[in-house]
C-alpha cells in the first residue's frame, strides 16, 4: 500500500510539472498580449509636422528606418557604406534593427532555423545590430513623425545599441549588397526580443507605444499605415 502511495504521489507531481509546462506558452501569449495594449508615454500625440521615420515589418521582425541625415545628425558617420559590399549612394535612408547572433548570422532563410538557435535566442543569446541602406521605405508599413527633440532622442537610443563608440562592423556578407552587422549590447531572450528593442527605442525617444510587445503586431498597430 505504501508503495502504491508513493507512486501515486510521484504521478501527481509529473502531472503537474507537465502541467506547467504546457501553460508556460499560454501565459506567456496572455502577457504578450496584456502588454502590447498598456502605453508609455500616453500623452504622446503625433505632430502635423515633423522628422517621419518608417517601421519594416516582415511579419516577425521590425525594423526602424530613419533618415540618413536629419535633424544635423548624420549616420554616415557612423556606418559609412563602405562597410557593405555595394549599398546605393544616393541611399536617403537607413534601417535599424536587432536580433540575436545566431539567427542574424546562421539563418539568411527562416528554413534555416534549428531548435538549438531558437533556444538560444529565447534564452541567452547575444544581441547584434543589423543595418541596411534603403534606396525607398515605401516597403514599410508603418510611419510616424517626430519633433525634432524625439527625433533626437531616437537617434541616440539607436546609437546607443551598438557596442562600442565607433560601431564595430562582424565579419559577414551580410544578407545583401547593401546590410552590414555590427557588434551590439545587451542579450536577447524571450523577454528582450527584436521587437521590444523596437518598442523600447520609441519609448526613450519620447513616444507613445507599448509596455512590452515581444511581437511584432504588438506594437505596430499603434502608428499609422504608410499610405494614409
Amino acid at each position: 500500500m505504501a508503495r502504491r502511495r508513493r507512486k501515486s504521489k510521484s504521478g501527481k507531481w509529473v502531472g503537474r510539472v507537465l502541467t506547467a509546462v504546457l501553460a508556460l506558452p499560454a501565459l506567456y501569449l496572455t502577457a504578450a498580449l496584456i502588454g502590447s495594449l498598456i502605453p508609455v508615454n500616453r500623452g504622446w500625440t503625433e505632430p502635423a509636422e515633423g522628422t517621419t521615420i518608417y517601421i519594416a515589418d516582415n511579419g516577425i521582425h521590425t525594423d526602424i528606418i530613419m533618415p540618413v541625415e536629419a535633424q544635423g545628425l548624420d549616420w554616415r558617420r557612423l556606418v559609412p557604406q563602405s562597410d557593405t559590399a555595394a549599398a546605393p549612394p544616393n541611399a536617403q535612408w537607413i534601417a535599424f534593427g536587432v536580433g540575436e547572433r545566431a539567427v542574424y548570422l546562421n539563418t539568411p532563410r527562416w528554413q534555416d532555423i534549428r531548435v538549438p538557435i531558437v533556444a538560444r535566442a529565447l534564452t541567452r543569446g547575444e544581441r547584434i545590430v543589423h543595418v541596411e541602406w534603403v534606396g525607398t521605405p515605401d516597403y514599410a508599413l508603418r510611419q510616424l513623425r517626430l519633433r525634432p527633440e524625439e527625433y533626437r532622442r531616437l537617434w541616440a537610443a539607436v546609437r546607443a545599441s551598438f557596442r562600442d563608440s565607433r560601431p564595430r562592423r562582424i565579419a559577414h556578407k551580410g544578407y545583401g549588397l547593401a546590410d552590414a552587422f555590427y557588434e551590439g549590447v545587451g542579450r536577447a531572450n524571450a523577454i528582450n526580443t527584436c521587437n521590444q528593442w523596437t518598442a523600447d527605442r520609441l519609448r526613450l525617444a519620447g513616444v507613445r507605444t507599448s509596455l512590452w510587445s515581444p511581437f511584432d503586431n504588438g506594437l505596430t498597430w499603434r502608428y499609422r499605415r504608410t499610405n494614409d
